[in-house]
Parts: structure tokens; sequence; C-alpha cells
């Protein structure tokens, strides 16, 4: 998506000076609004959001100086640049006080105009770049309280992650099953790092075909391929200094992982197309959900790449494991939405936390999300979540009276163990309905079908 021109709002109400200015700004490939009054002026801000206004002080009704108060009280972001033919320096200093960035004094040549708008926005993007570091400060310093949980297994996974954060390693394999938290433990290991006022990328090597992400990862040099009409820098260049997510590395193409590798090796990589080799100071978080080991046999990984990949790994656990930090999980969720969707709800009721805490989630800690998020925008204005506002999958999966979702206790458990229980409960309730069961363990029909042969139980 290409971005938006700038766009700049000319108000003022002799209709000579609007023209010669908004014509001067449409030469400079300016998007160009205007208006002959504070009133209208108002109402193009509140519908088009300008990045800049050119506010003349002496309008018809409500006055330049009212109006630059109402505008910076509709859209902050706003940068203003007042005019006027009849300049004192108080009118001037009570602009500035209230937020202008600058004062030009009519008649004024259109190059004193250019040198203005020039000023102003360098300003506007100035201030752009000041919000965007703040808000990455913020997001570090939130980024281990992201990883919610005040299980064994969570302080575990925080812990480490704050370690590796400042260590120097510039590689972390990350696995976990899908929806466990992966992205989590990542962002969290790049913005408690060194590392976090440079960039985080993230890329699903499953999302793209194979040239495209290569030419996502590494870019490609113009006429690299077809539609390759510009170069294009790769997220390892742009993340220059930062981190790059892979995530679900275990599906590379076997071109992608031999790039890979070398630039794990050697720290350098060349465009698609390309011949000069480029430096790259990045961390790679490669994360996966699948047995990388068992790919490496099999064929479909390569061996080197897995051996450089593992040499510090961080296991997700499931859900199902730590499904004492549930309550802990909801109580977070809760207050997400309530911000994000305006809602006000205080609680989820004992029998719903009961269901929801005794509930397998094989879908892991997203599911559980989109749960509670379906809870909030299918019964707006509830105070309290209650079991008939949770999807009838949920409910239905519910183990019964006495039964406990099985977990890793500390000499372990296979993962294959507890799929299978999965499976074979969700078929017991469904009375062999494949379709159903497929529902309630939050999977297609074609993978239950998969998981019934792979389990001999068809």
């Amino acid at each position: 998506m290409t971005a938006r021109p700038t766009r700049i709002l000319v108000v003022d109400d002799e209709k000579l000076v609007r023209w010669a200015i908004s014509n001067r700004l449409q030469r400079d490939g300016y998007d160009v609004l205007s208006a002959d009054s504070a009133e209208q002026a108002l109402e193009l801000i509140a519908s088009n959001a300008p990045d800049l206004m050119l506010l003349d002080v002496c309008l018809p009704g409500i006055d330049g100086i009212a109006c630059l108060q109402h505008a910076l009280a509709l859209h902050p972001d706003v940068t203003v640049v007042m005019m006027s033919a009849h300049s004192t320096v108080d009118v001037a200093v009570e602009a500035m006080k209230l937020g202008a960035i600058d004062f030009l004094v009519k008649p004024f040549p259109l190059q004193s105009l250019d040198v203005a708008v020039e000023r102003a926005l360098a300003a506007t993007r100035m201030r752009r770049q000041i919000s965007a570091l703040t808000s990455e400060r913020k997001s570090r310093s939130s980024a281990l309280e992201a990883l919610v949980g005040g299980s064994r297994a969570m302080e575990v996974l925080r812990s480490m992650a704050a370690r590796l954060a400042w260590s120097a390693a510039t590689t972390v394999l990350i696995e976990g099953e899908s929806g466990a938290g992966k992205d989590l433990v990542a962002r969290a290991i790049h913005f408690e790092s060194s590392r976090a006022d440079k960039p985080f990328m993230q890329v699903n090597c499953t999302a793209l075909p194979e040239h495209l992400l290569e030419s996502e990862l590494f870019g490609h040099e113009r006429g690299a391929f077809t539609d390759a009409h510009a170069q294009k820098r790769g997220l390892f260049e742009v993340a220059e200094g930062g981190s790059v997510m892979l995530d679900e590395v275990g599906d590379l193409a076997p071109s992608g992982q031999a790039k890979l590798l070398r630039l794990l090796e050697n720290k350098v990589f060349r465009r698609v197309g390309g011949v000069q080799e480029l430096k790259a100071d990045v961390r790679v978080l490669a994360a996966t959900n699948a047995d990388l080991e068992t790919r490496v046999a099999e064929g479909r990984f390569r061996a080197d790449l897995f051996f450089r990949l593992n040499v510090i790994r961080v296991v997700v656990p499931p859900l199902r494991q730590h499904p004492d930090d549930i309550p802990q999980l909801v109580e977070h969720l809760i207050e997400r939405f309530n911000r994000e969707l305006k809602q006000h709800v205080t609680r989820v009721s004992p029998a719903a936390l009961k269901v929801l805490s005794a509930h397998a989630w094989p879908g892991n800690i997203r599911q559980l999300r989109n749960v509670m998020e379906r809870a909030f925008i299918l019964h707006p204005g509830v105070d309290e979540i209650r079991l008939e506002h949770l999807p009838p999958e949920v409910q239905l999966a519910t183990p019964p009276k006495g039964e406990s979702v099985p977990v890793a206790s500390d000499e372990g458990l296979a993962l294959r163990t507890v799929e299978r229980k999965l499976v074979a409960e969700a078929m017991e309730r469904t009375h062999g309905n494949q379709s159903r069961a497929a529902r309630l363990l939050g999977v297609s029909r074609d993978t239950l079908r998969y998981r019934l042969r792979k389990h001999g139980m068809e």
C-alpha cells in the first residue's frame, strides 16, 4: 500500500489568497484542502485529518486563535502555521503558546511559504518519530509483562527471556505449539534487549510462496524476476541492528534454508538477483511448532541449519501444562478487551471460570483469547461473562466431573499420549461424529482424520 500524499488545509477568507497558496502547494505534490471559515475548517479537520494547517488569524465568525484551539482539540497531531496581515507580537506569542509552530506575515513571497511548509512538516516528522520511539519504549517496558501467569512454568519462561535479551546470543530457537505465545516470547527478548530501539520485524514462513518469501527476507535487485521493477530491501536489511522473527521456520524452502544458514554463519547475505554481499547485524528469533529433529531425519530440513539454530532453545509450554494461569489470563484479557472494545466487564462468573479452567485448550492461549473476544463482541453491555456466553464447543469439551486434563509431570508426558487422549475423548462425546469432534477440538475435519489415522483410531 502506498502512503497518501501529505495533506495540507488552507484556511483564509480571501479567495485569491486561498487560490494562490493552494496552487503553489498542489504544484509541489501536496494534497490540498481549503476553507473560507473556521467552521468549515473544523468540519474538514474532523473528516480528513490533515497533516498541516495554514490558518489565517482574521476570519469571519470564529477567529483564527479560537479555531487553533478547537483544531488541536479535534486533531492533536495537526501542525499549524498561522498567517496574518495585521501581525503583532502579542498575537504571535499567543498563537505559539496555544500550539502553532510558525507565523507568516502577509503578504509573503511564495518562497517564504515553501520554507515555512518544509520546516513545519519536518517538525511533524520529528514529533512522529519521537512518538513512535516512546511507544516502542513502552512496548519494551511491558514486553515481559505480556507473558502473563504466576505458575512455575511462566516464571521460568520470563526468566529465560530476560536472560537471553541481555546475552550476546544472536540466534534463538523458540519452540511451542500453535497459539502458545511464541511471538510474545520473541518480542520480550527483543524489547528487553539493547536492540529495543532498533526494528523488530516478523514474517511467517508459510504465508508467502518461496520466491516471494526470499525476496521479503533478503530483498531483490531490479529485474531479478518478473514484476521486480525496482530494487527492494529485505527484512534483514531493514532490521539492521534489531531483530527478525522467522515464524514457522520449519517450513522454509530448501533455497531459503541455505541462504539463512549463510547469513547465520557469515553475517552476510545477497539480495535475490544480486552479487553484492551485504552485512547483517540482526538477532534471528526462529520459531516453530514442528519437530525439527524429525524433519531433519525425513530430509525436509537441513541438519547444519538445525544445529546452527539449536544453540539456545526456548520451549513455550502449552496452556494445558499451566492451567493454574487461566484465571490470571482471563483477568488480563478482560482488561484488554474492555480497553479495546470500550466495554465494562468486571469479571467472569464462577461457573464460566470453572469451565474455562477445565478446558483442554488445544489452540492454547490464542484460542482462549478468541473465546473471550467472541463473548465481548456477541454480548456487548454485559458486566459479567457467564457460562451461556461461551461457545458450545468449549462447554461440551469440558472434562466430566472427576476427570482432569492430562498435564506434564516432572517426569514428562509425551505429546502423542496427550493428543491421542484428547482425540479419543472428542470422538466418544460426539458418538463418532467426526465433524462435531473436529469442532470440539478446534481443528478441521481433515486434520482430525489425519490424527485418527496417526493414532490407529480409524
